[in-house]
Formats: structure tokens, C-alpha cells, sequence
């Protein structure tokens, strides 16, 4: 039996495991998180990157002429907040292709954050945060690369 002032899921987990910050607070940096996308997006949605003067060209592209890999991100999230998935793939694929992985792991760090739950570690959470986000510098560069060589890959721009 629990007490009244015991946090519900401490009776089930370990001690150490639970983040003992009230649920308010603890979803407090997801659900802003969640909030600033939200509205950016809308913004971006409504201003057409497309149109010149909206926005600033992309640094890489006005010194060099040569797309960076977030190079057609802002065209890309217009495109895909106006339901536009082909345009938006075409100005940025592997932007396209992280969005579900960014909305599950939002919604994975909100489900986290609302019931308490801290990660347990393990050799694969460790080895997950040692080399995701080596595999994900690795991909990002390897298309900053590429997209500059195959015509199709560019960010329709120039």
C-alpha cells in the first residue's frame, strides 16, 4: 500500500529511477518544445521561403554556391505543412526523412517526462547514445556532399 504523499510509479520502480519532480514540471521543456515547433512552423508555413527576401539565403550557398545539408529545410517544412510531401522531399530529403524519427522521439521524452519514468541504462542505450549521433553527423555530411553531385538531390535552388 502507498502512501498519500508517495509518488505512483516509485512503488513500482526502483528508487533512482523515477524522477520525483511533480508532472507539471516535468513536462514543462517537452510540451514548450512542442509549443516553439508548433508556432515556428505555423510561421513557416504562411511565409514562403520560396519568395525572395522572406528569409536570408543560406551562408554556404551565397559564399560558395553550394548547398549545405539543412540547405531547402525551411523550403521543405513549408512544403510539408501545406501537404506537399513530394515538393518537400524535393528540397530536402533527408530532413523529410528524419521527421517521423524527431516526432518519435518527442513523443517518446513527453511520454517519459508525464509518467516519471527515467532510462534505464543498458549497453544498448549506451552504445545508441556513443554512436547515433556519429551515424547521424556521418549521414548529414555524406548528403551535404552528395547533394551537390546529383542534380536531384539539390536543395531547387538556383
Amino acid at each position: 500500500m502507498t502512501s498519500v504523499h508517495e509518488h505512483p510509479v516509485a512503488a513500482e520502480a526502483p528508487r533512482g529511477s523515477v524522477d520525483e519532480r511533480s508532472r507539471a514540471r516535468r513536462i514543462l521543456a517537452p510540451t514548450a518544445t512542442a509549443l516553439g515547433v508548433i508556432v515556428a512552423t505555423g510561421i513557416v508555413a504562411r511565409i514562403d521561403p520560396n519568395e525572395p527576401g522572406n528569409y536570408p539565403l543560406c551562408p554556404t550557398l551565397a559564399l560558395f554556391g553550394i548547398d549545405c545539408p539543412a540547405c531547402g529545410g525551411l523550403r521543405a517544412t513549408h512544403a510539408l505543412a501545406n501537404g506537399d510531401l513530394v515538393r518537400a522531399m524535393d528540397h530536402n530529403l533527408v530532413f523529410v526523412l528524419l521527421v517521423p524519427a524527431i516526432i518519435v522521439g518527442w513523443a517518446v521524452w513527453f511520454w517519459r517526462s508525464w509518467t516519471g519514468r527515467r532510462w534505464e541504462d543498458s549497453p544498448r542505450k549506451r552504445a545508441f547514445m556513443r554512436y547515433g549521433p556519429m551515424i547521424l553527423l556521418f549521414v548529414l555530411v555524406a548528403f551535404g556532399v552528395v547533394r551537390n553531385f546529383v542534380p536531384y538531390l539539390g536543395s531547387g535552388v538556383g
